[in-house]
């Protein structure tokens, strides 16, 4: 299971649903419950995230036994006017952790 980062209180930038798409970018395998916990929301609201994104198209779901498997299109575009015609994978390449990044460790400063 994903370590759970601490609490935060106030305003974020990045809104629930991105982060949930970033979750599920980093590991299409993963369960609604490690999504939860990652993303600090409960079981239900990423239920209802996943739908909103599968509903958009931004991804797609597939059932293998008794659990999914993701699939993000990155080709999609952001919804908002002001990132007219950016696509999801610029924005997740902000968000997701790189695979050699989660096998060292951050960058030092």
């Amino acid at each position: 299971m994903v370590a759970v980062p601490r609490s935060h209180s106030g305003w974020t930038f990045i809104t629930s649903h991105a982060r949930v798409l970033a979750a599920v970018a980093d590991d299409p395998s993963t369960r609604i419950r490690d999504i939860a916990a990652r993303c600090r929301l409960t079981e239900r609201a990423v239920s209802r995230i996943i739908a909103d994104l599968e509903t958009d198209g931004y991804l797609s779901r597939t059932r293998d036994g008794r659990s999914n498997t993701y699939r993000v299109e990155p080709g999609k575009v952001l919804r908002h006017p002001a990132e007219a015609g950016l696509p999801v994978a610029s924005l997740l390449s902000l968000l997701v952790q790189d695979e050699a990044d989660r096998t060292t460790g951050p960058a030092g400063p």
